[in-house]
């Protein structure tokens, strides 16, 4: 019997299981979903400049065109993000046919959905196809204006560094519960 619930014995080459893939699928889809409806609310509802508080100094909605990546860097090459975020998606989706683990397959989703959100901006936005502007307009003091699919990112990639430091590989096992074994192998440690 398998000492990881998440990995049994042998799985290390077969397609990921359903319901790893369903987490997945369906963080990257409520991140989408709400990036998209709540960057048409804005655009629909507000001018470009337009600063709306909702929590008085602390949070407020103020709708921008971002041309560029964070805190607006390289607005000169936005064609590179568009390839960037293409690629990010790509290696996201064959990782997940590794993946066993559901918090790994979490973590992917959130960035997953995130990047195909700032991508489909890039891809469908003014100015053009695949230089277009990502809409953002969630602010708070002291730091860059942002999105529903930037935070699914940064969410995404936090849990992705704490499985890192906790040792957490895609099939959930632990790495050092590996050490001294073959590939393929489970580890005979209590």
């Amino acid at each position: 019997m398998s000492e990881h619930p998440e990995a049994p014995a042998g799985t290390t080459g077969r397609a990921a299981p359903r319901g790893v893939l369903l987490v997945a699928a369906a963080a990257a889809l409520l991140v989408y979903v709400l990036d998209q409806l709540t960057k048409w609310w804005v655009v629909a509802t507000m001018e470009p400049g337009q600063r709306t508080p909702v929590v008085e100094g602390l949070l407020w909605w103020q709708f921008i065109r971002n041309p560029g990546a964070a805190f607006s860097l390289g607005e000169d090459v936005t064609w590179l993000f568009t390839i960037v975020m293409t690629v990010v998606s790509v290696v996201i989706v064959l990782t997940l046919r590794r993946v066993r683990s559901a918090a790994w397959a979490l973590a992917l989703g959130l960035v997953l959905g995130g990047a195909l959100g700032n991508l489909t901006d890039r891809l469908l936005r003014e100015p053009g196809f695949a230089v277009g502007h990502v809409v953002d307009f969630i602010a708070v003091p002291r730091f860059a204006i942002f999105n529903v699919a930037d935070c699914g990112v940064v969410v995404g990639v936090c849990l992705v560094v704490l499985l890192t430091l906790l040792g957490r590989e895609l099939d959930g096992t632990r790495a050092a519960d590996r050490v001294g074994t073959a590939p393929g192998e489970e580890s005979t440690r209590a």
